[in-house]
């Protein structure tokens, strides 16, 4: 997990702990926001169920109301039998408010006793004892007919559909659904909703007038608006927009200024000149003084390079006037050993002045050749090494060696000073060694690359045979080349006619 989460951009990562900081806070808001969502959809169930309640108490006490005004009436009227009861049961009806003015006097055998011009005769006709009542539905006439029993008769009016959508409505504004049922005849007085209104309507069966009839009321059940949504769940929106924010500004502000600031860094080529800050690196203070100190920083390292650059250049050239002092220095030497051995007489001292004159003047060639190459810094190169040491030597060669051939096959390779002193004077003492042997006698030397670090000097001469056991001469030479390979770190190779030794070199 922990291995995952470091592989993350560093902007993931500040999302992912944003989020995670404020998640406490977000959990908590989304509670509290389905809490408040919760008590306000119970609140409109309630309010849904009591507007039910309420329209059946309304059209109950709506029939109440006509049955009481209807009982009075007709008691008054049957109390005084005249031609004026029907006239009276009018006048009494007339100063109650809200009841049915249309309404029918029966006698106790259901003979019609008074009967107002509206009334219509009821279909399905109930009997009401005297103190009862009775209720039905006349589904054609769309009236609820109301009869109560009095001492003499019975009376019964009329309460049009109308009327009782009217009374459930002025209790319950919001209904949508009114179903009145009597046991026989179920009628739907306000016409039921739609599918879509049904699946989100409430709706509730009450039984009234002692169970006479049961009445369906059905009330939308509301529920909250997509403003109502917007404003409960703002605190978890805003958690989200917060997280989202902090981690677009970060990224603007502090991510993408790095990693401009880093490519410009990573591309920065020394040999163009100064660094220059890029473009857009954001308003973050801190992320330009990063910037002017990098710059800085590459200012310094840019002028400490040019000081040790000069200082290199002067160490060069300081070795370079030493070389060449040094090379004139032994060319005087050599000159002055050329001046005294021809003044020496004898055999044995011209041809001693002679041997130490070679191997100043190898001495010398090195140092040329170091002076030459200098300016490379890639060593001292071996052919044009070999190429003028075989050339002095047969120079300084004695009389009876001066026709001696010296051929070369060199490779091209550099090496160290002091592998090329050490080579130099191993090359003096075989050539040397050879022409004072057997003078007629022609000498190869080769230099092949054996790998990409080391070189095989070779000398092949047919002086180079196997020594007699009184031979002190050829017993101080190899007794010499040998000190000289040891000086290469390299075993020296001898075999009839040659003479090898491995040497260091440069790759190529």
């Amino acid at each position: 997990m922990a291995t995952s989460f470091a592989r993350l951009p560093t902007a993931a990562k500040l999302f992912l702990l944003i989020s995670l900081a404020l998640l406490p806070i977000g959990l908590a808001m989304i509670w509290t926001a389905r809490t408040g969502i919760d008590r306000a959809n119970a609140a409109l169930d309630q309010r849904a169920k009591e507007q039910d309640r309420a329209a059946s108490r309304a059209i109950e006490s709506l029939i109440a109301r006509n049955a009481l005004a209807l009982r009075i009436a007709a008691s008054s009227a049957l109390a005084t039998p005249d031609a004026n009861d029907c006239e009276e049961a009018r006048r009494s009806l007339a100063i109650a408010p809200a009841v049915s003015r249309t309404f029918s006097i029966e006698g106790p055998d259901g003979s019609e006793h008074c009967i107002t011009p509206e009334f219509r005769a009821p279909n399905g006709a109930r009997f009401a004892p005297p103190g009862g009542i009775a209720l039905w539905i006349d589904p054609v006439g769309k009236a609820l007919f109301v009869r109560v029993g009095v001492v003499g008769g019975m009376a019964t009016n009329r309460i049009s559909f109308a009327e009782i959508a009217s009374a459930a409505r002025d209790v319950a504004t919001d209904i949508v659904g009114l179903q009145v049922d009597d046991g026989i005849n179920s009628t739907a007085i306000i016409g039921e909703p739609s599918t879509e209104r049904i699946r989100r309507a409430h709706a509730t069966m009450h039984d009234i007038a002692n169970g006479q009839l049961s009445v369906r009321v059905t009330v939308p059940t509301q529920r909250l608006s997509a403003g109502e949504w917007l404003i409960l769940l703002l605190p978890m929106i805003m958690w989200v927009v917060a997280a989202l924010i902090s981690w677009l500004l970060v990224t603007r502000l502090l991510i993408r200024p790095l990693r401009r600031l880093e490519r410009a860094v990573a591309t920065y080529d020394p040999s163009a000149g100064g660094f220059t800050l890029p473009r857009g690196i954001g308003p973050a203070i801190e992320i330009e003084s990063l910037g002017q100190a990098f710059a800085r920083s590459v200012e310094r390292i840019e002028s400490s390079e040019r000081e040790m650059g000069e200082a290199l250049e002067g160490q060069r050239r300081l070795v370079r006037e030493v070389h060449h002092r040094v090379k004139n220095n032994l060319q005087v030497v050599a000159s002055l050993l050329s001046i005294h051995g021809r003044n020496v007489t004898g055999p044995e001292g011209k041809s001693a002045y002679a041997a130490i004159a070679r191997r100043v003047d190898a001495l010398a060639v090195v140092h040329r050749n170091h002076f030459a190459e200098g300016e490379d810094n890639r060593g001292i190169a071996l052919r044009p090494l070999l190429t003028e040491l075989s050339a002095g030597l047969r120079g300084s060669a004695p009389e009876s060696a001066r026709q001696t051939s010296i051929m070369l096959d060199v490779d091209s390779a550099a090496t160290t000073q002091d592998v090329a002193v050490a080579a130099a004077f191993l090359v003096t003492e075989v050539v040397e060694f050879s022409m004072l042997r057997l003078a007629a006698a022609p000498i190869e030397i080769t230099l092949r690359r054996t790998s990409e670090l080391t070189a095989r000097l070779s000398v092949e001469s047919s002086a180079l045979t196997e020594a007699d056991a009184g031979d002190k001469d050829k017993v101080q030479f190899e007794r010499v080349i040998t000190g000289l390979a040891r000086q290469l770190r390299s075993t020296l190779d001898l075999r009839l006619g040659r003479m090898s030794v491995d040497l260091p070199v440069f790759p190529g």
